[in-house]
């Protein structure tokens, strides 16, 4: 999933952060709404930057 696409989901249903899971339905990480809009005004932001990308930074 996209940046893009978290933070509308988010905006859509008035959630504050999201919860990520992989594919065995294990919980990866939280992510809020306001660290994805931080990745997203910052200067190596393109519009295929990913979920486990802005994962990966945090860590």
């Amino acid at each position: 999933m996209t940046v893009e696409l978290a933070l509308s989901v988010m905006s859509g249903s008035g959630a504050g952060h999201l919860f990520l899971c992989d594919e065995d339905d294990q919980c990866t990480g939280l992510i809020t709404r306001a660290q994805l809009i931080a990745v997203r005004e910052g200067p190596a932001y393109t519009d295929q930057v990913r979920l486990r990308d802005v994962l990966a930074l945090a860590r």
